[in-house]
Parts: structure tokens; C-alpha cells; sequence
């Protein structure tokens, strides 16, 4: 979460960083810190922080026998034991103590957002086992009718401040450029030029007579076409001037992220954004949108969305799929780093770190484009970041990139995070967060989720569907027979149990399925059972032990002539609960 930066105040909100001692950057710290804020702190606020929860495994020393029948599959046990465990992230026991004191409803909604307790263990120097769990957070209504009073009389007010800027043309003004210097020779053509645009229409009343006068001498008679064309040389600039005292007199139009202000309902969503990003302080906000709109105008946004800057970095962030909620889901590959080529490519000098980040906010502004500014829409982003092989110390470059990137997205993109979910985490990452966790409110610590490399697998799980999760961190979404749209199954396998799942078949089929188990280290087999007696049992899959290094998928299928039953068979002899996901296709079969 990027703790080694200090003083940061991305969301607008004040943080404390996790290395709270320390005001600048060490050298000699990891730079999976650093590289933390290079890619999710552009979509989310410093000020929300960590949930974690660690999951002890019960052995089971008696064997039982499980049989599930598709159609009719028991959801997964929830754990035995609960304590809560909180690891700290970012923000200052200050705004704690303003969240608490806003308000009698303030304080009812937060009662309602606390993190149900959750299994735990405490983290080991040598292990992984850690596995932090957050609890449900609902997120705060987009909805001008659900807010509290106060919350609906600032939006109010910000409203008419807005309103106010776009009728003056503020937000297009030229924000304190002060005047360059001038030599001599820029000042005596200014003064020239005054002195020409304090005289215009004598000048232009001159040039009338004096052609007048010259047609009358050499033709005698003036011509109508001598006339219209000095009288047109007169009013040119008073239409000129008129024109623009006219568009002067209608509102600007000021749009931000492709939503024009006070245009629609969307604009709401937009200013609740800024509004809660400054605790609902109408004049701060408003500063703050006034300061985004000109850093977007001299950053050049619109521009920017339509240059090409390669694909280079496309493995190291990426959309993926979506959350149980239906939030977009953006992974941050930090270990990609680790390729010297790309690394060089992207941080050497300052031109290459200026392109990346040019890149990456170009990355962020199309995928917020994407999202529902609707009232009640879905209007934030789940960011999950691998800290898996992240670039070791001493990345100068790296560091440099960071800053930069701090510098211009710490008030410009304001409650886009609806959680944040680490993966890969080192032992002492949460030891060190969780030493911050007391000044931290219950709201800021459920956006956070740390989880250890053993553990990473299912804490996605807990929030992401196993189908709409890559297969690389323990889903079932990959390129194949089979797509989103297809729902997985998910059952917990207890120690020292067999489960067997059942796929009825009536008509001559085609049966295809996947399956896998997270970890495996448990036997796997499959059958096909007829319906009719006297027919023998038929072996798809001989049982056998899967081992956690084999393929993460199995893939199967079984053309049936007959109706019966296809069986599948885990058995599960660890002392460890085991994750067990699967779905099935059922193509008609004419043969």
C-alpha cells in the first residue's frame, strides 16, 4: 500500500504511512511498498486501510463419507472459531475521531458497517498460513434520497458553488499565471498596440472620409460599393465583440470522467466522490474539484485517451472479470518488474517514467469511463495486488516513478476503490500494519484484505466467483470450452472426508466437465454408473492423488449412450480443509 512514502494525502484525506517514523523513503526497504503505489494508489484512497484474518486448519481424525448430488449442493461450512484480527494501513487517528464525531447518523451506519469476526491466527516468521478476512462492507449510497440530512444539504451547496463557477466561467480561467518578464522592445509594442486599440474608430471614421473623398476626385461621383465596403470595415468588431459578451452570458460546460457537471443525475455520484474524499466539507471539496478540472485540462486528458503508448506494460495490469457485487476487477502484477528488459524500458530515465505514467493514468481513465455513474451503479473498482517476486531495494528509478506518480493522483481521483486485496504477502508486511490497526475506524479497515502466499487462492475466492477468477489465482477463468457465463460450483472438502458429486444423465450426452481442487494433494477419480441393472460400471478417471504441482485444471468428458449417473470422487486424506470447484456442459448426443 505503498507505507514507505509519508504525508501522503491521495484521497485529499491526511495518511499516516505504515512506516510512520520515518519522513523519507529507505533505500534499503523492500520496493514492493514503493511499487504498490505506482499502480493501485492511482484508483483508491490512502485513507481506507486493512482487514486480515488468519485461518487455522482443524484436523480431523475420524472418516466420513460426503455425497453430493448436483442441484442440491450444500454451501461451505463456516469456520469453527471467531476472533477478529485488524492490520492497519494508512490513515491518522485524526480523521478517526472526525468520522466518529460527524454525525448521530454517521455514528448508526458505522454500528451497522462492523466486520463480522472471522477465524485467526497469529503470523509466523516462518510461514504463510495467514490468511486475513474482511468482513462485508457495504458501500456508501450513491442515491441523493439515502444520504443523512447533512450530507444532502452539502451536496446541495456544492451544487450551487458549482453552478455559480460554471455562470462566471471559472473552472476556464487561467489559474494564477503570474505575468513573464519583458524586455524593452515587448513593452514598446505593447504600448503600440494600446495605443492602436484605444483609437479604432477614429481611425476607421478616417479611412471612410479619406475613400470617400478619393472617389469623388478621380470619378467625380462616389460608388455604393466604395460605401458598404468601409461601413462593413467599421462593424466587423463590434459583431465580434457582441459574439463573445453573448457567449459569455451562457454557463461553460465542464465535464469529468465523460460526465458533464449538473448536466444529469450522474453529476451527483460524480461531487459525492469529491465530497467524501474531504469529509463532506463543502469549500474543500469544491477546491478540490476546481483543482482536478485544471490538471486534467494542463495533463491534457482528452488528448491523451487517444494516443497509442504500446502494450508493453498489459501483463502487469489488466481488467479482469468481476466481484461477487459486480465491481470490475483490475489485477497489479508487481513481479513483472523482475524483467530487467521491461523494467529498463519503463523507469530508466525521466522521459521513460514520464510515459509510464502517462500510460497508467491513460490505463485508469478508460476503465473508470466504463463504470455506472448512476445513482445506485456500480462506480468503484476491486483492485488486486500480487506482491509475488516484486522487485527487491535500492530501485532508484522506481522510487522516482512513485513520487511522481503521488504528486499528481493524490487529489484527482477521489473513492474509486470499493476494496483493496494483497496477495503474496510476506509475513511481516502484516506484522508491521497490524501494529497501526487501533487508529483505525472499523469502516477504513474493512476496504483492506492481506493474505499470505498459501492462503491467497481462497481469500479471492471470498469475494471474486471461482469463474470469473483466473486460473492462476485459483479460479476456473481461462480461455476454452467453457466461459464466465458458466457458473461454478464451490464445496469445502473436510480433513479426512470423501466427497462425491453426481451428474444425473437421461438421454444419450455428451458430458463435459472441470474441476479442480485448490492445492489438490487429494485422490481424484470418476465413473459412470448405468441406470439399468446387469450394466457394468464404467472407469472415466482412475482414482489417483493429484499432486499441488500438477496441472491447477482437470478437464474431462464422457459420451453417454444410456442413462445412468457420472461420479466423481475426491478424497481428501490431509489434515486440512480443501476447496473443491467444478462445473459441467450436457451437449444432446444423435449416436
Amino acid at each position: 500500500m505503498g507505507p514507505l512514502v509519508s504525508n501522503c494525502n491521495w484521497m485529499g484525506r491526511p495518511a499516516l504511512s505504515v512506516w510512520s517514523f520515518a519522513i523519507t523513503p529507505s533505500p534499503a526497504l523492500p520496493l514492493s511498498l514503493h511499487i504498490t503505489f505506482i499502480f493501485f494508489q492511482i484508483t483508491f484512497q490512502i485513507k481506507e486501510s486493512v482487514t486480515v484474518t488468519m485461518a487455522e486448519e482443524v484436523p480431523k481424525t475420524s472418516t466420513t463419507q460426503e455425497e453430493v448430488v448436483v442441484g442440491d449442493v450444500a454451501p461451505a461450512e463456516k469456520p469453527d472459531t471467531d476472533v477478529a484480527v485488524a492490520v492497519a494501513a494508512s490513515p491518522v487517528e485524526k480523521d478517526a475521531q472526525q468520522e466518529e464525531q460527524a454525525s448521530p447518523q454517521k455514528e448508526k451506519e458505522k454500528e451497522k458497517e462492523k466486520i463480522p469476526e472471522t477465524e485467526s491466527e497469529v503470523p509466523k516468521p516462518g510461514g504463510d498460513d495467514n490468511i486475513p478476512e474482511s468482513g462485508s462492507f457495504k458501500e456508501e449510497s450513491t442515491i441523493v434520497s439515502d444520504l443523512p440530512e447533512t450530507e444532502k444539504k452539502a451536496l446541495q451547496e456544492l451544487k450551487q458553488l458549482i453552478e455559480e463557477a460554471l455562470n462566471k466561467h471559472d473552472f476556464s480561467a487561467p489559474q494564477n499565471n503570474p505575468p513573464k518578464p519583458h524586455d524593452g522592445g515587448d513593452k514598446k509594442e505593447e504600448a503600440a498596440g494600446v495605443a492602436d486599440v484605444a483609437e479604432p474608430r477614429e481611425k476607421e471614421s478616417a479611412e471612410v472620409k479619406e475613400t470617400e473623398s478619393e472617389v469623388v476626385d478621380e470619378d467625380g461621383a462616389k460608388t455604393v460599393e466604395a460605401i458598404e465596403e468601409s461601413v462593413v470595415s467599421v462593424t466587423v468588431s463590434e459583431s465580434e465583440e457582441a459574439k463573445v459578451e453573448s457567449d459569455s452570458s451562457s454557463p461553460e460546460e465542464v465535464s469529468i470522467w465523460g460526465v458533464p457537471l449538473l448536466a444529469d443525475e450522474r453529476s451527483d455520484v460524480i461531487l459525492l466522490k469529491f465530497l467524501r474524499a474531504r469529509d463532506f466539507k463543502v469549500k474543500e471539496a469544491f477546491g478540490m474539484i476546481k483543482s482536478t478540472i485544471g490538471w486534467r485540462k494542463e495533463f491534457g486528458m482528452e488528448e491523451l485517451l487517444k494516443e497509442d503508448l504500446g502494450d508493453e506494460l498489459e501483463k502487469a495490469v489488466y481488467m479482469h472479470g468481476f466481484d461477487k457485487e459486480g465491481h470490475p476487477v483490475c489485477y497489479n502484477i508487481y513481479g513483472e518488474f523482475q524483467n530487467k528488459d521491461l523494467y529498463k524500458k519503463t523507469f530508466s530515465d525521466e522521459d521513460k517514467r514520464h510515459r509510464f505514467l502517462r500510460w497508467r493514468i491513460q490505463f485508469l481513465e478508460k476503465s473508470i469511463r466504463k463504470l455506472d455513474f448512476t445513482p445506485g451503479g456500480i462506480s468503484t473498482i476491486v483492485q488486486v495486488n500480487d506482491l509475488k517476486n516484486s522487485p527487491g531495494p535500492a530501485k532508484w528509478e522506481l522510487r522516482q516513478a512513485t513520487k511522481q506518480a503521488l504528486h499528481l493522483l493524490q487529489d484527482n481521483y477521489p473513492e474509486f476503490v470499493a476494496k483493496q486485496v494483497f496477495i503474496n504477502v510476506p509475513w511481516w508486511y502484516l506484522a508491521v500494519n497490524r501494529m497501526i490497526s487501533p487508529f483505525l475506524t472499523q469502516r477504513t479497515k474493512s476496504k483492506f484484505v492481506f493474505a499470505g502466499p498459501s492462503k491467497s487462492a481462497e481469500t479471492l475466492l471470498r469475494y471474486i466467483a471461482a469463474e470469473q477468477l483466473p486460473v492462476k489465482y485459483g479460479g476456473l477463468s481461462k480461455d476454452g470450452e467453457f466461459g464466465i457465463s458458466d457458473a461454478v460450483t464451490e464445496i469445502t472438502v473436510r480433513p479426512a472426508a470423501k466427497h462425491t458429486v453426481e451428474f444425473p444423465v437421461t438421454e444419450n450426452s455428451l458430458l463435459s466437465w472441470e474441476l479442480r481442487v485448490i492445492g489438490w494433494d487429494v485422490s481424484y477419480g470418476a465413473e459412470f454408473v448405468p441406470t439399468s441393472e446387469g450394466s457394468y460400471t464404467v472407469i472415466i478417471q482412475k482414482a489417483r492423488k493429484v499432486a499441488s504441482s500438477e496441472e491447477p485444471v482437470l478437464c474431462n468428458n464422457y459420451k453417454i449412450g444410456e442413462p445412468g449417473k457420472v461420479v466423481l470422487t475426491i478424497d481428501n486424506q490431509s489434515s486440512k480443509k480443501k476447496k473443491l470447484l467444478y462445473r459441467l456442459k450436457v451437449k444432446p448426443s444423435s449416436d
